[in-house]
């Protein structure tokens, strides 16, 4: 209880330091946990909407905390679209708690979750982990023991396959329309263009993976797991139960790299590539940044997907 009171006092000196701060008065106030949900709702709410992004490009989702300035915005909010990344688990009941008349919308409830798989290629089984962790671990195999613990928890990396999106804008959709009534057609028909814009995505992304199916590419950190399964690829794994992979593992991973003919090891911006680079030099491949977390969503997919064609050639 005194916690809670203590974060509440916190979040209101501040909006009171802050006032008027990142918001467009005529605009419905809206708050995403991350880039790309922006992009959602920009397509949807277009100039009806002002939308604020918590977790800042290159930030990590597991590990942020929002700063001072966001929570002065937060107070003038009338909805935040969570999608279930892991700084939500510890944000989301203290945001709540300060902001009762605020509402939150899972943009991710309905959609049944995969689990994180790390590939262990020489036992030929399957671990799960939590989502991201530390970009520079401090430490050879250093993980939190919330990773350890949380690492059965499933993917949350949901936006990575245009249909669970079109499944997410629906919700965003619903939203939009139950807190601004009076732009409900608006919202209607702004939904109506980006699902056929999702569904022209998604029918372009199989005609490139097309004669690909079951093909496999390598990646730092597993956060390609519903693209993958939406288009029959297989994603390789390097990290091992959410930490960086043991000299005898490594081995493993080259040799399984050596043995499918990957020549391209793909790492997120938000993660060290040492363990990447490491790789790709022992298999005279290279390293490519691919980036789940890029705002504009529907272009980055196009030009990953280009990425990963060429990768599995």
């Amino acid at each position: 209880m005194f916690v809670r009171q203590a974060i509440i006092i916190i979040f209101s000196i501040v909006t009171v330091c802050f006032p008027k701060v990142g918001l467009t008065e005529d605009r419905l106030p809206v708050f995403v946990s991350i880039a790309p949900q922006k992009y959602f709702v920009q397509q949807i709410g277009k100039d009806l909407v002002d939308v604020q992004v918590m977790v800042p490009a290159n930030a990590n989702p597991h590990t942020y905390e929002p700063k001072p300035r966001q929570m002065a915005v937060l107070s003038k909010t009338r909805l935040y679209f969570a999608i279930g990344v892991p700084f939500e688990r510890v944000w989301l009941p203290k945001i709540t708690a300060a902001h009762p008349r605020m509402k939150i919308v899972h943009t991710d409830q309905g959609i049944d979750k995969i689990h994180m798989k790390a590939h262990h290629h020489h036992e030929d089984k399957h671990a799960h982990h939590d989502d991201e962790h530390e970009k520079e671990p401090k430490g050879p195999e250093r993980h939190t023991e919330n990773d350890h613990v949380e690492h059965s928890k499933r993917d949350p990396h949901t936006w990575l396959d245009p249909a669970l999106v079109k499944i997410q804008a629906g919700t965003i959709r619903d939203a939009l329309q139950a807190s601004d009534p009076s732009h409900r057609a608006e919202y209607a028909g702004n939904y109506a263009k980006f699902a056929t814009d999702i569904d022209r995505l998604d029918s372009d992304l199989r005609q490139v993976f097309t004669g690909k199916q079951g093909l496999r590419f390598m990646v730092f950190h597993p956060s390609w797991g519903y693209f993958a399964k939406a288009y029959n690829l297989e994603q390789v794994p390097i990290e091992i139960e959410g930490k960086n992979p043991k000299p005898a593992q490594l081995k493993e991973l080259i040799e399984h790299a050596r043995e499918n003919n990957i020549r391209v090891v793909f790492v997120q911006p938000q993660f060290s590539a040492r363990s990447a680079k490491l790789i790709a030099r022992e298999i005279r491949g290279q390293v490519a940044f691919s980036d789940p977390l890029a705002e504009d969503w529907m272009d980055n997919l196009r030009m990953v997907a280009d990425k990963f064609k060429t990768a599995v050639k």
